[in-house]
C-alpha cells in the first residue's frame, strides 16, 4: 500500500484518481493547491505526489520548487499543457513522470506504480563504480562525477543514464528504453525519450558525445 498525495484545484480530477488510488488498496490524502501541498508535505511523509501544474495561489512547478527543499519524494506532474517546454521544465525540477490531461486513470496508476517501486528498489551494500576517463559513475550512491565534480541530475536522467552505462556498447532500441527505464507499457508521447537524452546530453557536458544517436533505431553509449 502506497501513500500518496493527490494535488489538484479541480475536486472532479482529485475525486477520479483517487476512485482508482482507494481500489488498488492506496492510502490517499488531497491539497487543494500548492500552498496547502507544501503544508501537508512539512507534517507527513509520502510514496508519490500527484499534482497539477496550473493551480491557484501556487502553482505545480513553483510547489515542487519548494517541495525539493526538505523531501526528495517522487512527482508526478499532471497538466492540460503538452508543450516541450513544460515538460523540461519539470525534469529539470526534477520530477519524475509528466502526464498531459485528459489521461487514463488506469494508466496513471500504473504510472504510479512503476516510480514508486523504482525508487524504493535496489539498495545494495557493494560499491558499483564505473569510470571512463574523467566521468565516474557511482550506482550505489547514485552519484555522477565529471573531472571530481559532483553533477546534479534529476532522478529521470540518473534512471536513463545508469540504464545506458550498465548496457553501454549495446544498440538499445527506443521501445526498450521506455520499457525499461519508465518501468510500464508506454501510452504517452514518445518525445518524452527524446527530451531526457537532451537533458541528459546537456548534464554530461563533454561526454554528450559518448550518447549516440541510431537513427532509426535508438541510442548508444560508447566508451
Amino acid at each position: 500500500m502506497y501513500k500518496i498525495l493527490i494535488v489538484d484545484d479541480e475536486a472532479g480530477i482529485r475525486d477520479i484518481i483517487k476512485k482508482y488510488a482507494v481500489f488498488e488498496g492506496h492510502e490517499v490524502v488531497e491539497a487543494a493547491d500548492g500552498m496547502e501541498a507544501i503544508q501537508v508535505c512539512r507534517e507527513m511523509e509520502f510514496d508519490i505526489i500527484v499534482m497539477d501544474v496550473m493551480m491557484p495561489e501556487l502553482d505545480g512547478f513553483s510547489a515542487c520548487k519548494e517541495i525539493r527543499k526538505f523531501c526528495m519524494t517522487p512527482v508526478l506532474m499532471l497538466s492540460a499543457r503538452g508543450e516541450e517546454y513544460d515538460k523540461i521544465h519539470g525534469f529539470e525540477l526534477g520530477i519524475d513522470d509528466y502526464v498531459v490531461k485528459p489521461f487514463s486513470p488506469k494508466e496513471l496508476m500504473m504510472r504510479v506504480n512503476a516510480i514508486v517501486k523504482r525508487s524504493s528498489g535496489d539498495k545494495g551494500n557493494k560499491k558499483d563504480i564505473f569510470t571512463i576517463e574523467g566521468l565516474t559513475v557511482d550506482f550505489t550512491g547514485r552519484l555522477v562525477y565529471i573531472d571530481n565534480e559532483k553533477i546534479d541530475m534529476s532522478p529521470k536522467e540518473y534512471d536513463l543514464f545508469f540504464y545506458m552505462v550498465k548496457n553501454r556498447g549495446i544498440a538499445l532500441t527506443r521501445e526498450r528504453l521506455i520499457t525499461d527505464v519508465w518501468g510500464y507499457d508506454f501510452f504517452g508521447d514518445d518525445r518524452t525519450l527524446d527530451t531526457h537524452i537532451k537533458l541528459l546530453r546537456k548534464s554530461l557536458g563533454d561526454y554528450s558525445k559518448n550518447i549516440v544517436t541510431l537513427r532509426g533505431v535508438g541510442y548508444r553509449f560508447e566508451t
